[in-house]
């Protein structure tokens, strides 16, 4: 079968061919660069948790090296500290947990990493995959479609013909894949503008993350974020007028020596000066996410950063939604995948949609207009609690998304039974038993295409393997879960949240929680594992694993070739 053509190789695309090559679905990323990440320390991006954790799994091995988790996050509002939180240095995952819904809890620390660091593990990653055939200068012109695939056209040295069973486009703001295709890319221009500067320097905070609002020297900007990176380097990112003047290398300078200067009791500390910019700020959302074989991922479906929303972050939770349900496209069609398809823009649309409009209805209330703070859901808690959520990833500007309306959800049946993680929410990383008896992260299993069924069991902890397996209802439960229209793996854990025992919780490939059962009921199991992949039809077969050892994919370079 044809495979997957993927148009843009920025962090979005290459994360999307190595999560279908995880599932045995080929790719062909089509470049239009050289290939090569320019050197850029300016221009970073932060990751929560969970994408982090995903990035991992895929390959890339640039994270731990070149990424700083921040371990703590200051807000200040002039002369003081108005804020501090303590992060969770750990991946987010839940040891414990409190019967209290309001009992405070540590966010999971954001890892921050030059985007050009992300980009090149990414691309090493890619570099070591058998089903992924990279392109350069490889620039798009053409895209026709039929019902059996897609046809694309590709200018420069190697410009030819390619033919594909689906085609994305993550080729960013000024997608090409979107212009073909005629869709409308409305919103709002420079909806915020950063001065930006990477500075090696030392910090009265190290290893935090600050935000300073209203800082009290004289020419400051209005508010002022200074982020984190190894080897003693920050990113400082100044506020500016969003249609002011062009900030000069004599201005920058005179910004970085009073902000330092500020922070620092008056002193202007020793510091190097490695990367410069000014980062501009657009919100907007494509009109449609999918035409038939064409999808759309990244910022060619949608903008955002300000306030401290993140929109990499996003791109990548495109890829987390879109990929096990392409791979199951690919490995099946039917008229079930076309819904599943279909349930990519639905729910990624909605998210991204609703992360906007909580920054556009934020925007007045924390740079002083106010007009709109009744409507904005957490307002009350104050501008500096909010504009912190956005950073760190919490409230409406920063939580992961939950899919409580997608159209994949279940009808709800008696037997269903409610848990600490809401139905279409993401669920928590607890620590699991795997099918092989070693212990694991639950995030550890995601990203391969099969549905997981986790079972509730306290004390298996401190038996052994070959007792519990046999015991109780495990074997009715691992009858139930090989009978579903699905692959799907069965797990076992000592305890979730909200859960009672020998609850089974349905969790999708994404890690997003299907509906949770009070017990084995393999009826019900079997209806929500079907809605999941989109509804019965002809296509019944069990989904299959991506193979151990796949074999390299051969793309025709010509068109006559590749229509036959």
């Amino acid at each position: 079968m044809d495979p997957v053509i993927i148009v843009g190789a920025g962090p979005v695309g290459l994360a999307l061919s190595l999560a279908l090559a995880a599932q045995g679905v080929p790719s062909v990323v089509l470049d239009e660069g050289a290939g090569k990440e320019e050197s850029r320390p300016a221009r970073s991006v932060v990751l929560r948790a969970d994408m982090a954790a995903m990035v991992e799994r895929l390959g890339c091995t640039t994270l731990r090296d070149e990424g700083v988790r921040w371990i703590g996050w200051r807000g200040m509002r002039r002369r003081q500290e108005v804020r501090r939180l303590t992060l969770d240095l750990g991946l987010g995952g839940t040891e414990e947990w409190s019967e209290d819904p309001a009992a405070p809890a540590s966010p999971a620390a954001p890892l921050h990493i030059p985007q050009h660091s992300l980009a090149r593990g990414l691309r090493d990653a890619v570099s070591r995959q058998k089903l992924i055939r990279l392109v350069t200068e490889s620039r798009l012109d053409t895209i026709e479609q039929d019902r059996d695939g897609v046809v694309a056209h590709t200018r420069g040295p190697a410009g030819t013909w390619w033919r594909g069973s689906h085609l994305v486009g993550c080729d960013g703001a000024r997608s090409t894949v979107r212009k073909l295709l005629g869709i409308r890319f409305p919103g709002r221009t420079a909806v915020e503008r950063h001065a930006v500067a990477a500075l090696r320097t030392e910090l009265p905070w190290p290893g935090e993350a600050l935000s300073h609002r209203q800082p009290p020297w004289r020419g400051a900007a209005d508010e002022i974020t200074a982020r984190p990176l190894p080897d003693g380097v920050w990113r400082i990112d100044w506020l500016l007028p969003p249609r002011g003047d062009l900030v000069t290398p004599d201005a920058l300078v005179a910004r970085i020596r009073e902000t330092l200067a500020g922070w620092c009791d008056g002193v202007t500390p020793p510091y190097e000066l490695i990367d410069t910019g000014v980062h501009t700020l657009h919100h907007r959302l494509a009109r449609r996410w999918r035409v038939d074989r064409v999808l759309l991922a990244g910022d060619a479906a949608h903008l955002l950063g300000a306030v401290g929303t993140q929109g990499l972050d996003e791109g990548l939770r495109d890829v987390d939604n879109l990929a096990w349900k392409l791979a199951h496209a690919w490995h099946h069609g039917g008229s079930g995948s076309e819904r599943l398809l279909d349930s990519y823009q639905s729910e990624r649309r909605t998210a991204v949609a609703t992360r906007l409009r909580a920054a556009d209805q934020s925007l007045p209330v924390l740079r002083g207009g106010g007009g709109l703070r009744t409507y904005l859901p957490g307002a009350t808690r104050g501008h500096d609690a909010l504009l912190t959520d956005g950073h760190v990833g919490r409230g409406p500007l920063g939580a992961p998304p939950a899919y409580p309306h997608s159209p994949l959800a279940p009808p709800y049946t008696e037997g269903q039974t409610p848990v600490g993680t809401p139905a279409g929410a993401p669920v928590e990383d607890v620590r699991v038993t795997a099918p092989d008896g070693t212990t694991v992260r639950l995030r550890d299993r995601l990203g391969l295409g099969r549905l997981l069924v986790l079972l509730v069991a306290p004390g298996t902890g401190v038996w052994d393997r070959r007792h519990w397996r046999t015991a109780g209802v495990m074997p009715r439960l691992e009858e139930a879960v090989d009978a579903l229209p699905v692959k799907a793996e069965v797990l076992v854990t000592e305890a979730y949240p909200g859960a009672p025992a020998h609850a089974v919780l349905l969790v999708r490939p994404d890690g997003h929680l299907v509906a949770a059962f009070s017990g084995v009921r393999p009826e019900e199991l079997y209806a929500a594992a079907d809605a999941t992949r989109g509804g019965s039809d002809t296509d019944g077969d069990p989904v299959e694993e991506a193979p151990e050892e796949a074999s390299e994919v051969s793309v025709p370079s010509d068109r006559t070739a590749d229509m036959h």
